[in-house]
């Protein structure tokens, strides 16, 4: 791994654990410094990146096939989910986003539903507010932007930010509380892409329309290392992954995003490259493998990404 970026919380809290890890067994010192999983982040490296995944909320939500699979029978729903060992009645969601450093800028992917729930998962990967350089925002649902204000205030108040353009336009027409709350007024702030913009060197965007207007993947490339984020391309592991024909009620356009979700994860399958997925269970990374026909298996990583 290359140097990344040394942040503010990251500096205090390196001098402070000095006396620590010389004292440590080898071990504990060993697993400290690699950052493994906690309640709320899960960091790695890619290359020359340092990648967290952050927890910034996780909830019950009852009755999920008023959510997914909106046009598959009640049978198939309960074959689908009794095969994965879940219930029907109830599903757990996750809200993770994705910061990546990658040497000379911090990159936050979405803010969560509110600062109040980010903030306290960033700073356990050791990253204060201040510290993030650009704030992408994957599309303009209200738990992918709550967090970009924080009491009137903006929340990264060095950053800037990134959207499709796309995405900024469609919410813009639409006179959207939630856009005019928290993305609006940081506008002159952001520069705007379309399917192949670069965001910072190695992080290129993809389109990916149809769960938003312009909803967009983001590929994560380092001396030859890989990650996609698939942001809310498939909001649930079975219910939306393995069968991405079944329709979600949060997809705006739900034919554009099974076509999006079919393109994509072939592709994820096909190259065998692990992805983010926001609402994926915690830690939130896994790989793709093709089941049937136009199907998929979510396979999720265990330590591949400390090897």
């Amino acid at each position: 791994m290359t140097d990344v970026k040394l942040t503010r919380r990251a500096a205090l809290v390196a001098g402070a654990a000095l006396p620590l890890a010389a004292a440590a067994p080898r071990p504990i010192a060993a697993q400290a410094a690699a950052g493994l999983t906690n309640a709320r982040q899960n960091s790695f490296d890619l290359g020359g990146f340092r990648v967290s995944t952050i927890l910034a909320g996780t909830r019950t939500v009852e009755e999920p096939q008023t959510i997914f699979g909106l046009n598959a029978s009640p049978e198939e729903f309960a074959e689908a989910s009794a095969a994965n060992f879940i219930p029907t009645d109830k599903a757990q969601f996750f809200f993770t986003p994705t910061v990546v450093n990658t040497g000379s800028e911090v990159v936050l992917f979405d803010t969560g539903l509110a600062a109040g729930g980010t903030l306290p998962a960033l700073a356990e990967a050791g990253y204060a507010p201040e510290d993030i350089d650009v704030v992408v925002l994957t599309h303009m649902h209200g738990d992918h932007i709550g967090g970009l204000m924080n009491d009137g205030q903006p929340t990264y108040a060095n950053a800037r930010y990134v959207t499709a353009q796309a995405e900024f336009d469609a919410w813009a027409a639409r006179g959207n509380e939630g856009f005019d709350n928290n993305v609006r007024p940081l506008a002159d702030k952001m520069t705007f892409i379309g399917d192949g913009g670069s965001v910072v060197s190695g992080i290129t965007g993809m389109a990916a329309f149809g769960h938003t207007p312009g909803h967009m993947v983001y590929m994560l490339d380092s001396q030859d290392e890989q990650v996609l984020l698939i942001a809310d391309l498939a909001n649930h592991y079975v219910w939306s992954l393995a069968y991405p024909d079944w329709e979600v009620r949060f997809d705006m356009d739900k034919a554009a995003a099974a076509e999006s979700r079919k393109r994509v994860l072939g592709m994820l399958a096909a190259d065998r490259v692990p992805m983010i997925g926001y609402h994926m269970p915690f830690p939130a990374m896994g790989f793709v493998e093709t089941r049937g026909e136009g199907g998929f298996r979510y396979v999720p990583a265990t330590y591949q990404m400390m090897l």
